[in-house]
C-alpha cells in the first residue's frame, strides 16, 4: 500500500520559512506586498482567492484584493496591472484566471512586469525556466518538486512521465523534472500506447484535468505518483485525475486530492511572493551602489 504524501504538511513546512524570510526583510524595511485581481463572479476563483489572502496572513505577507466585475474591459483591466506595476510596496501581481470572455488573458499577463510575475507565465520567466536561470517558478509545478522530493526520492536518473501539456502545468512540470536530471516524456491526447508508457515511469505526474484516467493497471509498482487534477465525480465530490484505490495498491508514494498538490500551490505563491520583495531589496541596493 502507497504513503500517502501530506500537501497539508509540506505545504506548511515551506510557508513556515516563507514567513522566516518575512521577518528577516521586515527588519530590512520591506514588506512583501501580493495584489491578487479577480474579474467575474467565477465560485472556484473565489475560492481559490480567499485561500491565498489567508495564507498571506498566516506568513505575513501584505495582500490586495482587487475584485472587477465581470463587465470590466479590457482596457480597464490593463490599467489596473500598469499601475500595480508601478506599485512600489507590491512586490507580486497574479491575475485569476479563467478571465471572463472576451478578455485576453496572455495580454494581461504579458503586461505584468516580469519581475512581479509571481505565477511565473510572462515569456521571460517561461525562457529564463528554459535556461534553468529562473527568479520564479510556476507555483504548481515547483510544488510537486517539493512534493517529490519529502520522499527522499531521488529524481535523477528516473524515468519521468508527464500526462498534460498545458502551459500552466505540463509544460514547466517535465522542464523542472529535466532541471533535476530526470529522464522526460510528456503525453498528451495524441499520444499513441499511452498506459504502456506510464508503466514505465518511476515518477508518473498527472495533469489532464480528467477523473478516473489514470487507472491501476498504468502504474508501475513502486511508483511515485503525483496526481494534480482538481475535478468532480459523478456524485459531485472533488477527485484527481488518479483511481487512488486502485493506485495506491501499486505505488510507493501517492497524492490524494484534496489535500496533495493544492496546498502546495499557494505555498509556493508565498515563497515568489517573499523573493520578488527580496529581488526589489538587491534592485534598490543596486541602484543607490
Amino acid at each position: 500500500m502507497a504513503t500517502i504524501i501530506d500537501g497539508k504538511a509540506v505545504a506548511a513546512k515551506v510557508k513556515a520559512e516563507a514567513a522566516q524570510e518575512v521577518q528577516a526583510l521586515a527588519a530590512q524595511g520591506v514588506v512583501p506586498g501580493l495584489a491578487v485581481v479577480i474579474v467575474g463572479s467565477d465560485p472556484a476563483s473565489r475560492i481559490y482567492v480567499n485561500n491565498k489572502k489567508k495564507a498571506c496572513q498566516e506568513v505575513g505577507i501584505h495582500s490586495e484584493e482587487y475584485a472587477l466585475s465581470g463587465e470590466t474591459s479590457q482596457q480597464e483591466l490593463l490599467a489596473l496591472v500598469e499601475k500595480l506595476n508601478a506599485d512600489p510596496n507590491i512586490h507580486g501581481i497574479l491575475v485569476q484566471s479563467p478571465l471572463p470572455a472576451g478578455l485576453d488573458e496572455a495580454g494581461v499577463v504579458e503586461t505584468i512586469a516580469p519581475h512581479k510575475d509571481v505565477d511565473a507565465f510572462h515569456a521571460y520567466n517561461v525562457g529564463k525556466i528554459m535556461r534553468g536561470r529562473y527568479t520564479f517558478l510556476p507555483c504548481t509545478p515547483a510544488g510537486v518538486i517539493e512534493l517529490i522530493r519529502s520522499t527522499g526520492v531521488e529524481i535523477a536518473g528516473k524515468r519521468c512521465v508527464v500526462i498534460g501539456r498545458s502551459d500552466i502545468v505540463g509544460k514547466p512540470m517535465a522542464m523542472l523534472l529535466l532541471h533535476q536530471n530526470g529522464t522526460v516524456t510528456i503525453c498528451h491526447s495524441k499520444t499513441q500506447n499511452l498506459p504502456e508508457i506510464c508503466r514505465e515511469a518511476d515518477i508518473l505526474v498527472s495533469a489532464v484535468g480528467r477523473a478516473a484516467f489514470v487507472t491501476g493497471d498504468m502504474v508501475k509498482p513502486g511508483a511515485v505518483v503525483i496526481d494534480v487534477g482538481m475535478n468532480r465525480d459523478k456524485n459531485g465530490k472533488l477527485c484527481g485525475d488518479v483511481v487512488f484505490e486502485e493506485v495506491a495498491e501499486k505505488a510507493a508514494y501517492i497524492t490524494p486530492v484534496p489535500g496533495g498538490v493544492g496546498p502546495m500551490t499557494i505555498a509556493m505563491l508565498m515563497k515568489n511572493t517573499v523573493a520578488a520583495a527580496r529581488l526589489s531589496l538587491e534592485k534598490a541596493g543596486d541602484s543607490h551602489g
